[in-house]
């Protein structure tokens, strides 16, 4: 169900597009697993139809089909591309879209293998986006904001989730975040939910970044702490010297919202594992995992 009480169905997909895009309409489809702002679905080999789910999700795909064709030119990993712009109608009252189809295979279901070619092959990937942004690119919400504006949904994940066995060292490091000086140049393009689901591997190596939709112009250390969050065991070190653009500030507030991002995997996952909505049983190893590496350490 939507935000507006209406059940999207792959009948209902089908059917807006035979109203609308009749040329894709005869291709196989089926709906994907997972999703938070929007549902999924695989059209043919190529293609998927995201349908908003949230109050939110509409501006967030025109989001993405404002940046996605400027930045996916200049990435050296694939990401989701705009085809076909879905119009509110009579059968469904907002819009949707038809991207291109990023294979692979979550990480959240997938972890990446190899340390060295992970953190290459992400820093590639974060190099290249976190360029100057112009300044009509949108601003941060909810993320982009200094860790010590977060407190109260650390604190939150914090209480919820913890393992007692690491709260002293989870909350040394988030402090250490808290403390560190805020970014102080320019803005640069940040995908902003750097998390398992939102990367894809193929054979164990990174193939891919989808759902762009939280994309914005900020502080680089919100992607940054993806080197604990998604890259396996001893990653980190290998990541930041071939990124060689973060400074140790930076690197600080990376490690303590990996922290945060850990956290809310692990709540998410417990909240699957109850049949909670919205829960991820899958988000919970991987963020227990992630929040392992963060404690063990930063990349010196």
């Amino acid at each position: 169900m939507t935000d507006t009480g209406i059940e999207i169905t792959t009948e209902l997909v089908r059917s807006l597009l035979e109203e609308q895009h009749p040329d894709l309409a005869g291709a196989p489809l089926r709906e994907v697993a997972g999703g938070w702002d929007n549902r999924q679905w695989r059209l043919g080999d190529e293609l998927a139809v995201r349908m908003p789910r949230t109050e939110r999700a509409p501006d967030l795909q025109r989001k993405e089909r404002r940046w996605l064709p400027v930045l996916a030119p200049r990435l050296p990993l694939p990401v989701p591309r705009p085809v076909r712009i879905g119009e509110p109608s009579a059968r469904f009252p907002k819009p949707w879209t038809v991207m291109t189809w990023v294979p692979g295979e979550p990480l959240d279901t997938a972890p990446l293998r190899g340390a060295d070619h992970a953190a290459g092959t992400l820093a590639a990937f974060l190099g290249a986006l976190h360029t100057k942004a112009p300044a009509e690119a949108p601003a941060g919400t909810d993320r982009g904001a200094h860790p010590r504006d977060c407190a109260e949904g650390f604190d939150h994940f914090f209480r919820a989730a913890v393992p007692c066995e690491a709260a002293a060292a989870v909350r040394a490091v988030w402090e250490d975040a808290v403390a560190a000086p805020a970014w102080k140049g320019r803005p640069v393009w940040v995908h902003g939910d750097l998390h398992p689901a939102n990367a894809v591997a193929s054979d164990g190596r990174l193939a891919g970044v989808i759902d762009f939709g939280d994309l914005f112009a900020g502080d680089p250390a919100w992607d940054l702490a993806a080197a604990w969050v998604l890259l396996p065991e001893g990653a980190a070190s290998r990541f930041f010297e071939a990124y060689g653009r973060a400074d140790e500030a930076t690197i600080r507030r990376a490690r303590g919202l990996a922290a945060l991002k850990c956290l809310f995997l692990m709540l998410m996952g417990r909240n699957g594992e109850r049949g909670l909505p919205g829960g991820k049983p899958a988000w919970g190893p991987v963020g227990r995992a992630g929040l392992d590496r963060v404690v063990r350490g930063g990349p010196a």
